[in-house]
């Protein structure tokens, strides 16, 4: 029985078809892999995107409710001080059309923004006044001066206060003026482009609004807005007339009435733009050359309180030095004289 096994394992026959038996075992071992796909890879993309899908989720959540506290919150502040100023009525008393004018060339629009300026107008004098009379009474200011002195600077701080939220808007309206004013030319000169290559003044504004926002916010802002107002306005002259309302400028005002003309009479738009483009160049370059030429007067007192006497010390040093040692100006006469 062993001898019959061991010859038929040691048959030629036998050895051939085992050994092709295993080559093809290994081949579709060796093949089998990749005619599936790379497993490892797929699950772990599948993996990458569910995290990522995971991430975006996590992420619009915790905006989401960042977004709504933050919401909230300036719901609340607004709510507390709509109710105090609405109890005292003090849009009748502190606010008029030049206030609201005021707020909205500085930046600010809507109801809220008048709110906040209306209540700091309420508090800020007593806040200023308690911090003046701290001052003054609690941390020993102004000893030499007597109380009726003391007294006078306090109500000069409830008046800065009272004063104080008017100042702000003003220098706020002031430097956003200055920047539209300033890109202004630059941004007529966009529309100009993008009108003569055919676009309609609704897509010039938007694209204008698009590449000035890096030279200006606040014309990209105005631009925005009044692009907005065009599509849902009853009259696009309200639009436009808002927009020089929102600037203040005489430029924004020309621009504004051209385009008002161009809209009521059909008059093409691109010449008066090309003219009011240069016209607003010329308008800048003034204003360089004026502040140019005021230079000399402002740097008279400077010149004359710092450059002038180092450059006198600096001339008169060496020969005083020279008669000092020399024993005064008279010394060498004097000197003469004894001998």
């Amino acid at each position: 029985m062993t001898a019959q096994v061991v010859k038929a394992i040691t048959d030629p026959a036998f050895l051939i078809a085992l050994f092709v038996g295993i080559a093809v075992f290994a081949t579709f071992f060796t093949v089998m892999p990749s005619l599936s796909g790379n497993t490892l890879k797929s699950r772990m993309k599948s993996v990458a995107l569910e995290r990522d899908e995971l991430r975006i989720k996590q992420r619009a959540r915790l905006a989401a409710e960042a977004d709504r506290r933050r919401k909230g919150l300036r719901e609340e502040q607004s709510i507390g001080m709509r109710a105090i100023v609405d109890r005292l009525d003090l849009r009748r008393a502190l606010a008029d059309d030049n206030t609201v004018a005021k707020l909205k060339v500085a930046g600010f629009r809507g109801q809220n923004p008048l709110t906040r300026f209306l209540f700091f107008r309420l508090v800020l004098p007593f806040v200023f006044f308690g911090l003046a009379a701290a001052y003054v009474f609690v941390l020993g200011g102004l000893p030499e001066q007597p109380p009726l002195i003391k007294g006078f600077v306090c109500i000069v701080a409830a008046y800065a206060g009272f004063y104080a939220p008017i100042l702000y808007v003003n220098n706020r309206a002031t430097k956003r003026k200055q920047s539209i004013q300033l890109a202004w030319p630059d941004a007529l000169d966009l529309m100009l482009i993008c009108v003569e290559s055919g676009m309609s003044i609704e897509a010039a504004i938007r694209k204008v609004a698009d590449e000035i926002g890096g030279q200006s916010v606040g014309l990209a802002e105005e631009l925005i807005l009044t692009n907005a107002e065009l599509s849902y306005l009853p009259e696009r002259k309200q639009a436009y007339e808002n927009l020089n309302a929102r600037t203040g400028l005489e430029s924004v005002k020309s621009v504004t009435q051209a385009l008002i003309q161009a809209e009521r009479y059909g008059t093409p738009v691109a010449h008066a733009l090309r003219v009011l483009a240069s016209e607003s160049r010329d308008m800048r370059m003034n204003e360089a050359e004026k502040k140019a030429a005021a230079l000399p007067p402002k740097l008279t007192v400077p010149m004359i309180l710092f450059f002038l006497p180092v450059l006198f010390a600096i001339i008169l040093g060496p020969a005083g030095i020279q008669v000092n040692q020399r024993g005064g100006l008279f010394g060498d006469g004097q000197k003469t004289m004894q001998e």
